[in-house]
């Protein structure tokens, strides 16, 4: 059997505060294969971001151990850095920088010599509709290609797992739906697993290939979009995920 690319096991978060101490994450599992769309869904609060951040190697766990891409995350932190893409919630796009000059610069840091660095540029512009845009400065661009812009700067390296937090939150429906097209493109084309946080419940049903739900730190819920919308007699994945949560999402209205 081939091992998942993703094996999460007690992930934990502690925060220690002056006002005490807040278990962020209680003990996540959670598993993804080669080429699967993971979406994690949860109330403002429940734990997705910070999960994110540790599996990135953003933020040291408290607790529990992960397997990132065959990388232990814990005993090899470096080597989960170059072989995941992470796009947060917010860009930190450098306002002044050209497109073009932003693309090269990451294939860089990923230490690609300068001309494969700007192959790799090329290549991504070409394929996320960036082509246009590489003189212009990142300030001048929409929301919607600022986010195909940091998915591009995610995907420089080929990673083999690729972390969305909230992609398309803010984004107007035309920007959203192609953000659904490029991430199934990306792992039709490269096989690459995708873990997608989202508050769009009808983005989690139409994207992801198996759900977790996260309340309070830790999993209450797990399967496809059909699976938990049956398990609860539910006609759509919002009222699902009221029946599991006893609230309602918190996306908030898109435009």
């Amino acid at each position: 059997m081939t091992p998942p690319v993703l094996d999460v096991q007690g992930l934990r978060r502690t925060f220690r505060l002056r006002s005490g101490t807040v278990h962020a994450v209680r003990g996540i599992d959670l598993t993804a294969g080669r080429g699967e769309i993971l979406g994690v869904l949860g109330p403002n609060g429940a734990g997705k971001t910070t999960t994110v951040r540790m599996l990135a190697t953003l933020l040291p766990p408290s607790g529990g151990r992960a397997v990132v891409a065959g990388r232990d995350l814990l005993a090899d932190p470096a080597g989960v850095r170059a072989r995941i893409g992470y796009v947060a919630q917010s860009g930190g796009l450098d306002p002044n920088c050209p497109v073009g000059e932003e693309l090269v610069t990451q294939g860089r840091m990923h230490r690609l010599p300068r001309a494969e660095a700007r192959a790799r540029a090329a290549e991504l512009a070409a394929d996320l509709r960036l082509d246009d845009l590489l003189d212009r400065p990142t300030a001048a661009l929409s929301g919607g290609q600022r986010r195909r812009l940091e998915i591009a700067l995610g995907l420089v390296n080929r990673p083999e797992v690729l972390f969305l937090d909230e992609p398309t939150t803010g984004l107007d429906p035309g920007s959203r739906a192609d953000l659904w097209d490029l991430v199934r493109r990306v792992r039709r084309d490269h096989g690459t697993t995708v873990l997608l946080t989202t508050h769009y419940l009808d983005e989690a049903d139409a994207l992801a290939d198996r759900l977790v739900v996260v309340d309070a730190g830790a999993v209450v819920a797990e399967g496809t979009p059909a699976e938990l919308k049956d398990r609860h007699g539910a006609a759509t994945l919002q009222d699902a995920f009221l029946a599991i949560t006893g609230r309602a999402s918190d996306a908030p209205a898109t435009v």
